[in-house]
């Protein structure tokens, strides 16, 4: 794409991350084990649109970014299920912020991953990763902390590829995620990067209730696969 495209909405974004996936030759999505999987709550409907475009299971991955104090829109890191925790270079210290200020951060948002995890999945177990090609999916990039503890997540259960697939991301946020993940998949790396929303015509914030319902379907679908093969 061109670097100024800008995309439609995330399931439009989801649908052409699909196509560069697919096109791919020998990469793992070509794998009927292969697992996609959204970080909530944004990265959901992208993730949707993928695995329903290339036939793959769909799940989800819960990361959390954490938030500067009095700047929560800055991430100063990130936790993932498990405890798992990424801080950004200089934290704590960077801008006065204390080690007792990111344990405080890290302990509300591993609380809010738990609330997540119980709303999304309910009674269904998280899905086997061991073994598997993983590909994780979020609306976009700025950072690069809340997908680098995802991909530690994934490896940590036991991933045996972590691809990550966006649909936008910085061009120094890539080139430093790049060699800690098996493959990379970006369809716009402007170099005039502000926010992930500066890409997207739409960009409504993701409710807990579409999560639900896009997991719902996606579920009822892989049933439906299962049952007719």
């Amino acid at each position: 794409m061109a670097e100024l495209a800008r995309f439609k909405n995330r399931a439009q974004a989801g649908k052409l991350l699909a196509m560069a996936l697919g096109a791919k030759g020998g990469n793992a999505v070509h794998r009927p084990d292969t697992i996609v999987l959204g970080l909530p709550r944004g990265g959901v409907p992208v993730a949707f649109a993928v695995a329903m475009a290339l036939g793959l299971e769909l799940d989800i991955l819960l990361v959390r970014k954490l938030g500067m104090p009095g700047q929560p829109e800055y991430a100063i890191g990130a936790v993932g299920s498990g405890g798992v925790q990424v801080l950004q270079p200089g934290v704590p210290g960077l801008m006065g912020v204390t080690q007792a200020q990111v344990e405080a951060i890290a302990a509300r948002e591993l609380a809010e991953i738990g609330r997540r995890e119980r709303l999304y999945r309910k009674e269904r177990p998280e899905p086997a990763l061991a073994g598997r090609d993983v590909v994780l999916v979020d609306d976009g990039i700025a950072t690069g902390s809340t997908m680098l503890a995802a991909a530690r997540v994934a490896r940590g259960r036991g991933a045996a590829r972590v691809i990550v697939a966006v649909p936008v991301a910085p061009p120094e946020t890539l080139a430093s995620l790049a060699p800690l993940v098996d493959e990379l998949v970006c369809l716009v790396a402007p170099l005039r990067f502000r926010a992930v929303s500066q890409w997207y015509d739409s960009f409504d914030q993701t409710s807990d209730e579409e999560v639900q319902d896009l997991l719902a379907m996606a579920w009822r679908s892989q049933a439906d696969r299962r049952f007719h093969t």
